[in-house]
């Protein structure tokens, strides 16, 4: 009875397992050194026209392959929790769902190569963080979004072989090397590997890094086919991406104003690039550690150019930094990096001891210059210093010559001093400012520089009289000695002045001028009719005077007349007439009209030769005047 439950229970337990494997699949268990198994499991039978859902729970392998399955469901393999190989291949798989894959951690390997899959659910990928193989060739493929980029970071091996991609995104090619910026150390530990080929490429300047990529030699990025070739455009069709030329395609490149700057603490500072390149790049700055800058202006003057400006107010200590500069087009990027340093002042007074007016004076005007590195906290509110012990006040010695010239020569030397550096300093001022060429909108400044280098920055600062919230600033060189201002407002009283790094002068020099108003346009307006009204008749007269002439140029009649009423006179030309047997025997002469070209303003022949008569037939012509 005993042994009769037990062959009861194998078999029970064979028939669980058998039932445990699809019906139309195979399923083959492999041994392993520890004494565990990894289940495969097989599934190729023509009829399939599903995924099938009894797949055991232990299967690390999954191989789907040649049967008549059209979809991937949704949450299809979410059991499978041990699978690392899933191959799908060459079946009619059209459409993937977005949550096929969900819930496969450790799935290492992707093959759905071979069927008709036209959109693929890139954000699928994030559900497998340990997928490194995505196999998609021979499919109907015909676009990768930018949004796919992030997902793909992982991939060491890409095979879009066989689709109908004609162009990818640029950012693509910087997840990989040469394009990551990554240090070359780090690309050589682990190869990329990247099928490519059979896809109609329209070779323009989007694919251009990888035309680049295709023409390299040593990276760690392999192509599977090197002799990609262009589809596209008609001047580069079945061109070996090796030897393709691109137009209009050129990387960016950017340049500064200055690579270091220093400004005091709460002024205003504006750091400008300039970029070029084709396509025209965009521009955007960011300042250590990555982190993105607003308060930017761009503009793009012309094809191929952009500029922007980073404006910075009232700048405190934790503004100072590394702000890069950065360009972007689809051929390529660059940068370019300021670094701005910010010093502050702070102002001390000191009680007055037993010093001098002059002393107390001097030192309630001392400055004291902070370090970079002192944080805003740092600033000190003027005050009394706190003293331990007061200072002993040295008695006066006696007035001996001796004692006397010691006595005086520390104030006197001093005094000395000090009149000396304030003259050198003097001499280093911008003066004589003056405003030439005024207009009712603009207006040229004029200044000269005493001791001042000629690259010295100057900041030319104007506004209305009286309204400083609207002043403008226009920067410069010393140099230069002149400065265009425009916009100005007609008929408005401006103040101008120029502050100068490096001056010494007390006060910045200002000068006050005014724009010509509309009075002065309103005369200009006068003047210019009263010319015009004086100037057409005179036009018109000439104008009569040449159509006139062009007329009587043009009408021969009129030659005629006027050589008659001239000198000139009118002759025939006299020639001898053919003999003939009807004619008459005394007519020997004849008359003919001369055409233009014979007549003369004086006779061939004088007066006394034309007397003469010649009777022969041979005679020649005669000319009468």
């Amino acid at each position: 009875m005993h042994q009769f439950l037990y062959v009861h229970a194998f078999l029970c337990c064979l028939s669980v397992a058998h039932s445990f494997c699809p019906s139309q699949c195979t399923c083959v268990v492999h041994g392993q050194t520890d004494g565990a198994g990894s289940r495969s499991v097989l599934c190729n039978d023509p009829d399939m026209s599903d995924i099938p859902l009894n797949v055991p729970v232990d299967t690390v392998k999954l191989r789907i392959e040649k049967t008549a399955t059209r979809r991937i469901p949704t949450e299809a393999f979410y059991y499978l929790v041990e699978l690392r190989y899933l191959w799908i291949t060459y079946n009619s798989i059209s459409s993937v769902d977005t949550d096929s894959f969900y819930n496969l951690k450790v799935l290492h390997e992707l093959r759905l190569d071979g069927n008709m899959i036209s959109m693929f659910p890139w954000e699928s990928l994030k559900e497998m963080p340990r997928l490194r193989t995505l196999d998609l060739h021979n499919n109907r493929i015909s676009n990768i979004p930018a949004e796919a980029i992030p997902y793909l970071l992982n991939i060491t091996y890409l095979d879009l072989s066989s689709n109908k991609l004609a162009t990818i995104p640029s950012d693509l090619m910087d997840i990989w090397p040469p394009f990551n910026g990554a240090p070359a150390s780090a690309n050589t530990a682990q190869k990329v590997i990247l099928g490519l080929q059979d896809n109609p490429w329209f070779c323009d300047c989007k694919i251009s890094k990888l035309i680049e990529l295709s023409k390299m030699t040593d990276t760690p990025v392999v192509l599977m086919d090197l002799f990609l070739t262009c589809t596209g455009p008609e001047n580069l069709a079945s061109v070996l991406f090796q030897r393709a030329e691109l137009d209009n395609c050129v990387k960016p490149s950017v340049m500064t104003s200055a690579t270091k700057i220093t400004s005091s603490l709460g002024s205003n500072v504006l750091l400008r690039c300039d970029a070029t390149g084709f396509p025209t790049p965009t521009l955007y700055w960011t300042k250590s550690g990555g982190s993105p800058v607003n308060n930017t202006v761009q503009e793009s003057p012309g094809e191929g150019i952009r500029w922007s400006i980073l404006s910075l107010h009232g700048i405190m200590y934790k503004d100072s930094g590394n702000y890069s500069c950065k360009a972007k087009n689809v051929a390529g990027k660059a940068e370019a990096t300021i670094s701005l340093s910010v010093a502050g002042t702070i102002s001390t007074t000191l009680p007055p001891l037993s010093a001098s007016t002059e002393t107390i004076t001097a030192i309630q005007n001392t400055t004291f210059i902070l370090p970079t590195d002192v944080q805003d906290s740092a600033i000190i509110t003027p005050g009394p210093p706190k003293t331990t012990a007061p200072t002993p006040i040295p008695k006066k010695p006696k007035n001996t010559p001796s004692n006397n010239v010691q006595n005086t020569s520390p104030k006197e030397g001093k005094t000395q001093q000090v009149e000396t550096s304030k003259n050198k300093k003097a001499s280093k001022s911008v003066k004589d400012l003056k405003i030439v060429e005024e207009t009712s909108d603009t207006a040229v400044l004029l200044w000269t520089a005493d001791g001042l280098p000629n690259d010295a920055p100057v900041k030319v600062v104007y506004s209305p009289y009286g309204e400083d919230d609207t002043e403008r600033t226009v920067e410069t060189s010393v140099g230069s000695g002149k400065v265009f201002m425009e916009g100005l407002s007609s008929g408005k009283r401006y103040s101008v002045c120029l502050v100068a790094k490096g001056s010494a002068a007390a006060k910045d020099p200002c000068i006050d001028f005014d724009t010509l108003g509309n009075e002065d346009s309103q005369l200009f307006i006068i003047i210019s009719g009263i010319a015009c009204a004086l100037a057409l008749p005179l036009i018109a007269l000439l104008v009569y005077k040449i159509l006139a002439l062009y007329c009587k140029g043009r009408n021969p009649n009129l030659d005629e007349e006027e050589l008659e009423k001239e000198s000139y006179v009118k002759f025939e030309t006299i020639s001898m007439k053919q003999r003939t047997l009807n004619a008459h025997p005394t007519e020997l002469w004849g008359r003919r009209q001369t055409q233009e070209s014979e007549r003369m303003l004086l006779c061939s022949r004088s007066s006394i030769d034309s007397q003469m008569t010649y009777k022969s037939d041979s005679s020649r012509s005669e000319y009468l005047c």
